[in-house]
């Protein structure tokens, strides 16, 4: 076992040397579907395009105050967590975050610092939650992209709204769909691994677990997936990350390109110590590995990754 580790180890430093680039290149304008296919989707690497919604309406709509007016009423899914990692490692369990039906008011309040809340809350819930939970803000974007559906010769499976703060985090994970990833406002960071990495990455090692709020000791629990809440020893997050996160070789120091099978690639990591990690911004596009559409409003001063 131990000169298969060393192989695999020895096949990533190869890989990095080789073919892996240190950083996501990007596209000044819409792609040609056939050239964006060809250059991108088929060879699974991912780029940055500039400019490919600044049409959209919400860049100049989707303000707090316009989202208060416009759909503050409307209950939604909403992810909280102690300290804003969900879905994540916490000693030895991969903890969900705790959901709650609240409206989207009421969000915004805690976000903005209006109501004390225990916890970081954060819009994140998948499987098309724009057009099933706020529906009211689809003239707002496009419901697909049209080049990107040409490319795929599809439409998106979902099309997503995420909202949350500078400590809301998407933790390790990986996905089967080619994702577009549209920032509104504010920032994301994104680290990606390479498929040569895979082997590192203890998936299937940690029981499932959910967060729950012990309201008489405000404080969050890790509680078994599906199992009722009670007192339990919290085993999970101390200080500001949920304990240990698997370890990647020291060579995946730097954002890299996703080559080779799509269902290899772990797409989005949050793995340190990552240095040079590639900012996005206002009217950015991040293709990367994964057919789903994110739509992601931060407020001006947050920086979520």
């Amino acid at each position: 076992m131990e000169s298969v580790k060393k192989r695999l180890t020895e096949f990533s430093l190869e890989a990095h040397d080789l073919y892996l680039n240190q950083s996501v290149p990007y596209l000044e304008e819409s792609p040609d579907p056939l050239q964006f296919y060809r250059d991108w989707i088929g060879p699974n690497k991912p780029c940055i395009i500039r400019n490919a919604c600044s049409h959209w309406p919400a860049l100049s709509r989707w303000t707090l105050d316009y989202l208060r007016e416009k759909v503050g009423s409307k209950v939604i899914s909403v992810a909280v967590t102690p300290n804003g990692y969900a879905d994540a490692v916490s000693g030895d369990r991969f903890v969900m975050p705790e959901e709650r039906r609240m409206s989207l008011s009421a969000v915004l309040d805690i976000i903005q610092g209006k109501e004390e809340a225990r916890g970081v809350f954060y819009v994140q819930k998948q499987c098309s939650n724009l057009l099933d939970e706020l529906p009211e803000l689809t003239d707002d974007v496009e419901s697909h992209v049209s080049w990107m559906s040409a490319a795929l010769g599809k439409l998106p499976d979902a099309v997503n709204f995420w909202l949350g703060e500078s400590r809301a985090v998407t933790s390790m994970h990986k996905d089967h769909y080619e994702n577009l990833f549209c920032v509104i406002s504010g920032e994301k960071n994104f680290i990606l691994l390479p498929p040569t990495d895979r082997p590192f990455i203890p998936y299937g090692e940690y029981q499932p677990a959910v967060y729950r709020q012990q309201e008489d000791a405000l404080q969050f629990t890790p509680t078994p997936h599906n199992a009722p809440p009670g007192p339990m020893d919290p085993s999970g997050p101390s200080g500001p990350r949920p304990g240990p996160v698997p370890a990647v070789p020291e060579s995946s120091a730097a954002p890299l390109q996703p080559e080779g099978r799509r269902d290899a690639v772990p797409a989005v990591a949050v793995v340190p110590p990552r240095p040079a990690v590639t900012r996005l911004h206002r009217s950015e596009l991040l293709v990367r590995h994964g057919v789903r559409h994110q739509v992601q409003l931060l407020p001006a001063a947050g920086g979520a990754i």
